[in-house]
């Protein structure tokens, strides 16, 4: 089976885009949460998600819009997801509303997260991955952090696709990976292809401005922070 696995597209159109044109065949396409929050797109990234049948994990964003969090969040991050909320209809929040915490896919070989799996909100950069966040899953998918990268173990591989919407790891190109699981199980029956597409980021930084957002949001994508 070969599946594409994208995360935290919040709400950049453009970069959704340029991902889902650059995707090579797959059997499935699947996403560790943060649709929206930050960008202007968010309606635009949820239909893109249902329209698709994506399956989909919630992320802190996406929880944060659809309704109450604990998660705290900088000026920045709140602006969008005010925004968000504000331009979602019924239909889009309710979607995100419905969205899980985890999710196992591709016959249960397959676990999504969005940050840890003890703990949705934990931030897990790809060097603190371990062999004990894996549950019996052969491949175990995280978000959360914008950061891409994946690591092997002898029972799985743990892996974050990096972000599609926002990277933060230095590099400003969206974010994604296409996974092969062959026959067997553990981590030699997983093969990880991570991989790097560019977009108009202007057409972003332009967006954000007319839509009243900070601009910080835009200016960032420049620098993958």
């Amino acid at each position: 089976m070969r599946l594409g696995v994208i995360s935290d597209v919040h709400g950049n159109r453009v970069a959704l885009e340029a991902v889902l044109d650059d995707l090579p065949d797959v059997d499935r396409l699947v996403c560790a949460g943060d649709v929206v929050g930050y960008n202007p797109w968010p309606a635009d990234c949820v239909a893109a998600m249902r329209d698709r049948s994506i399956p989909t994990v919630m992320g802190n964003h996406d929880r944060a819009v659809a309704g109450e969090t604990p998660f705290r969040f900088n000026s920045i991050a709140a602006a969008g997801v005010d925004y968000a909320r504000e331009r979602l209809d019924d239909d889009g929040l309710a979607w995100l509303a419905d969205l899980p915490s985890e999710r196992a896919v591709a016959g249960g070989r397959v676990k999504l997260v969005h940050g840890h799996p003890d703990d949705p909100d934990r931030y897990t950069y790809p060097e603190e991955f371990s062999a004990r966040m894996l549950q019996g899953e052969d491949l175990l998918v995280t978000g959360h952090t914008h950061v891409q990268g994946h690591r092997v173990f002898e029972d799985g591989v743990v892996m974050n696709p990096g972000s599609v919407g926002q990277p933060r790891d230095g590099d400003p190109k969206s974010g994604y990976a296409v996974v092969e699981l062959s026959e067997g199980s553990g981590g030699d029956a997983v093969t990880v292809e991570e991989r790097r597409v560019a977009y108009d980021v202007d057409e972003v930084v332009t967006a954000v401005e007319e839509a009243g957002l900070p601009a910080r949001i835009g200016t960032r994508l420049y620098e993958g922070r």
